[in-house]
């Protein structure tokens, strides 16, 4: 009887290990005012097998999060200047083809690729944002969706004017994760002080793990 709890045990715990693998990948960010669990989305493979990759190297913990908005984006990683033409850049740094999938999109607490403004739409490598944003009407998405030919569903109108998010970068830049757990990270980031353009006072440097599947179950619990 014994063995057989025990036996149960271990594969109740392994289930739960691939489980958690299967529903995708995960990375920590600790910053100095606090932490997030961000989920990678498999339908965005180039995006999130170069993200665990910078991640596993410890690139981000040698930047910070740059340019502050309140009610749009928190960006960090490589700013865009790093990227100037004329520029030598490091290895890590280049252009991945774009991921577009419609079901992904802007909504609050969403991380997505920044990029400059290549006509293929491509993004930087070492330069990602989490969505702030704000709530929209229907006919501010309207607008939207007549400049930039942009469709929305049923559900992504509500969201947007329930949770918020920004819908103007649907469709023209890469989403390829979202914030799980600690979705107060953004209020507490975005007050911070900061400039004009966005630049904080304090410098905000970022840690990032990618954890583990028995981590995923100890987080996630």
């Amino acid at each position: 009887m014994k063995k057989s709890i025990i036996l149960l045990l271990i594969l109740g715990f392994t289930y739960t290990l691939a489980l958690a693998h299967q529903k995708g990948r995960y990375v920590k960010v600790e910053t100095p005012q606090g932490w997030c669990i961000i989920k990678l989305y498999n339908e965005t493979p180039k995006h999130r097998d170069n993200f665990i990759k910078l991640v596993k190297a410890r690139y981000f913990d040698a930047t910070t999060f740059n340019r502050i908005l309140k009610k749009f984006v928190i960006q960090g990683g490589d700013q865009d200047s790093l990227y100037e033409k004329g520029r030598t850049l490091k290895p890590e740094q280049k252009w991945i083809a774009p991921e577009f999938v419609s079901s992904l999109y802007h909504r609050r607490g969403v991380v997505a690729m920044g990029r400059d403004d290549n006509p293929a739409e491509s993004s930087f490598t070492t330069q990602f944002y989490i969505v702030d944003g704000t709530t929209f009407t229907d006919k501010q998405l309207d607008v939207i969706k007549a400049k930039y030919k942009y469709h929305f569903t049923d559900e992504q109108r509500q969201v947007y004017k329930t949770i918020g998010g920004t819908p103007h970068l649907d469709g023209h830049y890469t989403v390829f994760g979202e914030i799980v757990k600690g979705m107060d990270l953004i209020d507490k980031i975005t007050a911070v002080k900061v400039d004009k353009a966005g630049n904080p006072e304090t410098p905000v440097w970022m840690k990032l793990t990618l954890l583990t599947p028995r981590q995923v179950a100890e987080e996630l619990k």
